[in-house]
C-alpha cells in the first residue's frame, strides 16, 4: 500500500506546532507495518537541498512549480509563495495570500498523487483541504483521509477569491466549501474526503456539538459515520527518559528523576523540597491560561513552585513575568522555545499542567507520562482520552482532572495532587505507574492501517 500524507510541516523540515510532530512520526511508524509512505509538504526557506524530481506538474496560472525530492519526502518548491521566514504569517499576522498559497499547494500535490499513483491521500487541516476536494471533481481512484488537529484553525478566505479554485461554481454551496457566505478549506476536507478523523476519541465528539464545533458541528454529524477518533502518540526515540540527551542525566527510576528535579530547581532559583508545577505551552487562553494566572497566588498557597516555558498573547506575557518578579523563588518564567529546557522541564516536574479550555489530542500529558511526572489536566478531548484520575485506595489511575473551567476547580485538583505528594511512598507509585503507560505510536497506527484497508475494500 503506498500513501502520501499531505501536509504543511513536518519535523525535522519545519515546524510551528504539534501536527509537525504527527507528520514526522506516524509515517515512520506506519512504514513498520509495510505501508510506504511519502510526505508532500511545501519548500519553505528553512528546507534546503534536494534534488528535482521527474514529476511534471503544471499548476494554472503565472506560477512556476518544480517537485524536490529529499529523502523520501517530496517539497513543492514555489520560491514565491514559500521562500518566506514564518510559514503562515510573520509579526503583522497572517500572510494575506495565505489563500493563493495553499491553493497552490493543494493543486501541486494533487498532481504528485496522480502522477505517482497512491492508494490513499492522507491530509491534515485546512492547509491540505481541498486536496480530496480535488480528488472527488476528477474521479480519482486515490482514496482521502482527512485529519482534523483543531477545528479552531479552518482557512476561511473571501468567496471573492474562489476563481483561484479552478473549480465549477456548483461547489461553492452550503453542501459544498460555503461557509456563511466565504470559503472554507477545513470544511472542503470534511465533506469530500472518503473518510476523516481528528486526534482523540473524545474530541471527535465533542466537535459534533454547537459548543466545539466552531460552526461544523452539523457538517461533522452529517459525516459522523466516516468520522473516527485515533488518539496521536508520540516518538518514543525522541521522549524516552533513559536516552534523552537533552536531560541533566538519564534515568530509569524515581531516584534519577529527582536528581533531574534537584537540578532544574538549582538553575532557576527554586526549592527543591516544595512540589513543582511544570508547564510546557503555547500561551494562550485556549491553553488555559486566563483561568491559570486567577488561580496561581492560590496554587503557591499549597506550597507549589511553579516553571513556565513557551510563547504567545503578550498579554499573559505580562501577567505572568509581573508574577515571576514579584516571587522570583517561586516562579521561573520563560518566553521563548527551547527545546533543551523542555525536555528537562518534563523530566524535573513534578507534576505538567494542562488547564486547557479544550485540546485535540495533546503532546505534553503524553511526554510527561513517559517521564513519571504526574499530569494535571481539565478533563477535555484527548486529555480526558488519556489522564484518568489517581485513586490512592487502589493505587489506580495517572494523575489529576477537573471539569468546570474555572480557576476554583483547578486549584481543587492542585490541591488534590499536593495531598499526595505529601505522602513520599505514594507519590513515588503513581509516578513510577505514569512511566508504565504505553502511548507510541504503534497502536494508532495499526488503526490508521485498518481504516485505509477499509477505505480500498469500498
Amino acid at each position: 500500500m503506498k500513501v502520501a500524507f499531505v501536509a504543511s510541516e513536518a519535523v525535522p523540515y519545519a515546524k510551528t506546532g504539534g501536527l509537525a510532530d504527527v507528520i514526522g512520526a506516524l509515517p515512520p511508524s506506519l512504514r513498520g507495518l509495510d505501508i510506504e509512505t511519502t510526505i508532500i509538504m511545501p519548500r519553505y526557506r528553512s528546507i534546503a537541498g534536494g534534488k528535482k524530481d521527474g514529476i511534471r506538474l503544471k499548476v494554472a496560472g503565472a506560477y512556476p512549480v518544480s517537485a524536490i525530492e529529499q529523502d523520501g519526502s517530496i517539497f513543492i518548491d514555489h520560491p514565491g509563495f514559500f521562500d518566506r521566514d514564518g510559514l503562515y504569517g510573520d509579526n503583522n499576522g497572517d500572510y494575506p495570500d495565505n489563500c493563493e498559497r495553499f491553493v497552490h499547494f493543494c493543486k501541486a500535490a494533487m498532481q504528485v498523487v496522480e502522477q505517482k499513483h497512491y492508494d490513499i491521500v492522507h491530509c491534515h487541516d485546512w492547509q491540505s483541504g481541498l486536496v480530496p476536494l480535488y480528488a472527488r471533481i476528477k474521479g480519482s481512484k486515490t482514496k482521502s483521509v482527512f485529519t482534523i488537529h483543531n477545528l479552531g484553525y479552518q482557512g476561511k478566505f473571501d468567496r471573492s477569491k474562489f476563481p483561484l479554485l479552478g473549480i465549477d461554481k456548483k461547489y461553492f454551496t452550503p453542501e459544498g466549501l460555503e461557509f456563511y457566505g466565504d470559503m472554507n478549506f477545513l470544511k472542503a476536507g470534511i465533506v469530500y474526503a472518503d473518510g476523516v478523523t481528528t486526534v482523540s476519541e473524545n474530541y471527535a465528539r465533542e466537535i459534533q456539538t454547537p459548543e466545539l464545533g466552531f460552526g461544523l458541528d452539523g457538517v461533522l454529524r452529517a459525516r459522523r459515520r466516516d468520522l473516527h477518533g485515533i488518539i496521536n502518540g508520540i516518538d518514543y526515540r525522541e521522549w524516552d527518559p533513559g536516552v534523552d540527551g537533552l536531560l541533566y542525566e538519564t534515568y530509569q527510576d524515581f531516584d534519577g528523576k529527582q536528581r533531574n528535579k534537584l537540578r532544574l530547581c538549582e538553575e532557576h532559583g527554586l526549592d527543591a523540597q516544595q512540589p513543582l508545577i511544570g508547564i510546557v505551552s503555547r500561551i494562550a487562553g485556549q491553553k488555559g491560561f486566563d483561568i491559570l494566572v486567577k488561580a496561581m497566588a492560590d496554587i503557591m498557597k499549597l506550597g507549589c513552585n511553579m516553571i513556565i516555558l513557551g510563547f504567545g498573547e503578550e498579554a499573559y506575557h505580562v501577567k505572568l513575568s509581573r508574577f515571576a518578579k514579584d516571587r522570583p523563588c517561586r516562579l521561573s518564567v520563560h518566553l521563548k522555545f527551547d527545546n533543551t529546557l523542555a525536555h528537562r522541564i518534563y523530566a524535573g516536574s513534578d507534576f505538567f499542567l494542562m488547564p486547557s479550555l479544550y485540546e485535540p489530542c495533546g503532546l505534553g500529558q503524553l511526554i510527561s507520562l513517559r517521564y513519571g511526572t504526574v499530569p494535571i489536566v481539565r478533563k477535555t478531548g484527548g486529555l480526558a482520552d488519556t489522564v484518568f484520575e489517581f485513586d490512592a485506595a487502589s493505587m489506580s489511575g495517572n494523575g489529576f482532572l477537573f471539569t468546570p473551567y474555572n480557576s476554583e476547580a483547578l486549584v481543587d485538583a492542585a490541591a488534590r495532587a499536593c495531598r499526595v505528594y505529601a505522602d513520599p511512598a505514594k507519590f513515588k507509585e503513581l509516578s513510577d505507574n505514569c512511566r508504565g503507560y504505553d502511548y507510541s505510536w504503534s497502536r494508532s497506527a495499526k488503526k490508521y492501517g485498518d481504516m485505509y484497508e477499509r477505505l480500498l475494500r469500498h
